[in-house]
């Protein structure tokens, strides 16, 4: 094996815990205030929720059929060199190495900090800190290996789901409203397209992260016939999850008092276990986030080192080498950690998910329109899953990926403007590095 090469050691049962592990993590304990919130009444909200996860399954089916056409180390990366040129790719590669994963790691590492810090009664001084010490952390642990880091997402996954699982469970037997707070459908005062729209931004935040699993395509044993099963199978078990717990939720407290408090899932809690339940709760979503926070990394640290071993990045010599013994892109890993931990010092949670948003959803749009242009480019490649219901499905996927961007471009114009120049930053760096893009020889030191 070359120094350059990645172990193909992960399995189905990895790759379906990063896509469940990456999207179950914040948004749902946090997004059902703004769901409900926005819709003023539980049905919209629902089906809010609903629409989300069929945007979403339809974009998984439809990226399915490219991550396992081309399955190569970057995941959206690769696809969109292999369909729009260079460019493309080298922006998306970019917005990925400084905005979008760091802005990720640490949005999630300052709720961890905050949560922990609650938990144990610590100022609010402590959450940055805790917020560097598990990006720390987490890091050294991807370091040792995949099959380290693919085994910290598999039983973060599995825990994480047992609070959820119980409040499901609970809510249901023991919440008094019944069917009856599922109802109206339509509150007034609330326009039906506005209200919808609003919660459906809302949601897709929560069904984000499923589309990163194809960066680890390259350590996959047979991505071909498991990527698209992890990418379909984990939305489709996210989706069922969310529904479940947004009605145990309404059984318990009506629309109104979900959207009125920051801690929906605490605050049923406290209601169906006791004053334990918070504590239980809290202890849920720290698990929950500590594995959403592995899970970008994992598959962060990736995107780096696949645009260094090209050449492509300054520094690509020393972000291309891969530890000898468990070959991790751990230089890529200590970038990706450097910068999230700046963004950690900005303590602004809701600023550096909103900026990433309407960029990754530019080029989740591009990739589902890379099925269609790939078929008629590329009819001979070998393609081991093909999307169903063709081309209405694509279409789906491209329709709602296409609404996020105009809504989140007139909804919050600023954040939408952040996020497009720290991406096309990158466009000097491609022009200045272009001529010098190169397979980094395995035999360098």
């Amino acid at each position: 094996m070359s120094k350059n090469e990645l172990k193909k050691n992960l399995g189905l049962v990895p790759a379906l815990a990063i896509v469940v592990g990456m999207v179950i993590g914040s948004g749902v304990f946090f997004k059902p205030t703004a769901v409900f919130n926005a819709t003023g009444a539980p049905g919209l909200g629902i089906m809010a929720w609903i629409l989300g996860g069929i945007i979403t399954i339809a974009g998984g089916l439809t990226a399915a059929e490219v991550s396992a056409a081309i399955p190569r180390t970057g995941g959206m990366i690769a696809y969109l060199e292999e369909t729009y040129g260079n460019m493309w790719s080298y922006l998306l590669g970019w917005a990925q190495t400084v905005i979008y994963f760091p802005a990720n790691i640490a949005a999630l590492s300052i709720i961890f900090g905050t949560q922990a810090a609650s938990l144990l009664g610590m100022s609010d001084s402590a959450i940055v800190i805790i917020a560097i010490i598990v990006t720390i952390f987490l890091i050294i642990m991807n370091s040792l290996g995949s099959k380290t880091g693919g085994a910290i997402q598999t039983a973060a996954t599995i825990c994480k789901l047992i609070p959820l699982f119980a409040i499901i469970i609970i809510g249901f037997i023991k919440g008094n409203g019944g069917v009856v707070r599922l109802f109206p459908i339509v509150a007034q005062n609330h326009p039906i397209t506005t209200s919808l729209g609003s919660a459906l931004v809302a949601t897709m935040f929560a069904y984000d992260g499923w589309i990163n699993v194809g960066a680890i395509s390259g350590e996959m044993k047979n991505p071909g016939k498991d990527l698209p099963k992890a990418i379909v199978g984990g939305l489709s078990l996210v989706m069922a999850v969310y529904l479940l717990i947004n009605v145990a939720y309404l059984f318990v407290l009506p629309a109104s008092s979900l959207a009125a408090t920051k801690t929906p899932a605490a605050a049923v809690a406290n209601i169906i276990f006791g004053q334990a339940g918070g504590k239980i709760i809290t202890v849920g979503i720290l698990i929950s986030i500590f594995g959403t926070i592995n899970g970008y990394i994992m598959t962060g640290m990736r995107v780096p080192y696949a645009m260094a071993i090209e050449n492509k990045l300054p520094g690509s010599k020393w972000l291309s080498k891969l530890t000898p013994n468990s070959k991790v892109p751990v230089n890529s890993g200590i970038l990706l950690g450097i910068i999230s931990i700046i963004f950690i010092f900005s303590g602004k949670f809701d600023q550096l998910t909103d900026l990433l948003i309407f960029v990754i959803w530019i080029f989740y749009v591009m990739t589902f329109f890379a099925v269609f242009v790939l078929r008629k480019k590329r009819p001979e490649l070998e393609r081991p899953y093909k999307v169903p219901f063709y081309p209405v499905v694509p279409i789906i996927a491209i329709v709602g990926g296409l609404y996020i961007i105009f809504n989140t471009l007139f909804t919050q114009p600023l954040n939408a403007g952040l996020g497009l120049i720290g991406t096309l930053i990158g466009l000097p760096v491609y022009i200045s590095r272009k001529n010098k893009f190169k397979k980094i020889d395995d035999n360098e030191d």
